[in-house]
């Protein structure tokens, strides 16, 4: 008998509650971590559904710069904290707790987006005028691709930049600006050759209150809402050679390079956000009732969180170790484009099947889940379609 006793306390029992960090992240890491989520959830989220209607005001930059949040992986000389690639993991994953994808997005695009390349091609005066400003939360930045009639299509981008003795004069459109209402300047992708294909493209740091930028409207959208969306006219603006960052003609490859680390912050902060959603629902199918008993002990909810928690896994371990092999020098650029077209997909299936779990709740506002299902759907869009992630996927075989 003791024997058996013996026996059966040896058997393993599965750790379904032990959280355990991936290896990629330290305690440092963790710890991180922790004063993001936190200073989310009393300083953010309290204000969220305030700023789906007015969108986030611009003093979130400046707390968060105080708070050293805006250069986390920035170079310690420009005010950074001179963090590894994970620290803007940590941040895009943590940020979900302020509960608004659209503040998510325009620090994202601040952070993530617009500061990346100024760092890597700009000059030290370049750097010294937007980045130590922009980590302090002081300046705000955005980016420029999109045109109304050139996205995915990055080769056919109207905009010109014209040299005009030691100035370039600048015409042209841009639309879905993130942030452009606010911003203090624009990282701008020109075209300064039109007969140069690729090499036809320069990117421009352009101050937004140059004489000719016009910020034409404020554009309304499925969701997102806390961030401001602008369509921007630029009319002869004329900007001084030093405001060309990097190199003439080569700002399509800039641009390129600076994409795959934010696609994988994209993937990252979808994951994160469909976690928490799935969480937020796990909770409400343990208390409600139907037919006199949780709807969560109903197999065909069961498992649809078996399915949901399944693919948010998979999403979360392919980004994750995406990132390890970009932290670590490699440039990974199909298991980039995996990573952001997989965990999209799984953020907005996800963020549907909790609007599904909840019911008639679900599609009412005070449950928030309504709107992670439309801030999420940007995700397939932005930073790269599903369309385009297919199809750098499918080349990268030979096809």
């Amino acid at each position: 008998k003791e024997h058996h006793v013996a026996a059966t306390s040896a058997v393993l029992k599965p750790d379904f509650d032990q959280k355990r960090a991936h290896f990629i992240f330290t305690d440092e890491h963790e710890q991180l971590r922790e004063s993001i989520s936190n200073f989310a959830k009393k300083e953010l989220a309290p204000h969220a559904d305030e700023w789906e209607e007015t969108t986030f005001p611009d003093s979130v930059f400046t707390r968060m710069g105080e708070l050293g949040f805006l250069g986390l992986d920035k170079p310690e000389e420009y005010g950074g904290q001179g963090g590894d690639y994970y620290t803007s993991l940590v941040l895009a994953e943590a940020i979900t707790h302020a509960q608004s994808g659209g503040l998510a997005m325009g620090v994202a695009v601040h952070t993530d987006m617009a500061m990346p390349p100024i760092l890597a091609f700009g000059t030290e005066e370049q750097k010294q005028e937007w980045v130590v400003p922009a980590i302090k939360g002081e300046k705000i930045l955005c980016l420029g691709i999109t045109e109304p009639d050139a996205g995915s299509d990055v080769a056919g981008i109207k905009t010109r930049a014209v040299k005009d003795g030691d100035e370039y004069v600048i015409n042209g459109s841009k639309t879905y600006i993130t942030n452009g209402h606010r911003a203090d300047v624009i990282v701008l992708v020109t075209k300064t050759d039109a007969d140069a294909g690729y090499d036809g493209f320069t990117l421009f740091l352009v101050p937004m209150d140059a004489p000719g930028v016009i910020r034409e409207k404020k554009l309304e959208k499925l969701g997102m809402h806390a961030s401001d969306t602008a369509l921007l006219a630029f009319q002869d603006v004329r900007v001084p050679e030093t405001a060309v960052l990097g190199q003439v003609g080569k700002g399509f490859y800039h641009i390129m390079w600076e994409l795959q680390g934010e696609r994988l912050i994209g993937a990252a902060g979808c994951v994160a956000g469909a976690q928490h959603c799935m969480d937020k629902t796990l909770e409400y199918a343990l208390e409600r009732q139907a037919f006199g008993r949780k709807i969560g002990n109903f197999q065909a909810i069961r498992h649809k969180f078996a399915d949901m928690a399944t693919k948010l896994e998979a999403a979360r371990q392919l980004t994750y170790m995406t990132a390890w092999r970009f932290q670590n020098g490699e440039y990974p650029v199909r298991e980039i484009s995996m990573a952001k077209l997989f965990s999209a997909r799984v953020a907005c299936e996800v963020a549907d099947e909790c609007i599904q779990i909840h019911g008639g709740a679900g599609y009412m506002k005070e449950y928030g889940i309504e709107r992670v299902w439309r801030d999420m759907r940007l995700n397939r869009i932005g930073a790269g379609t599903d369309e385009v992630m297919l199809d750098v996927i499918g080349r990268s075989y030979g096809l």
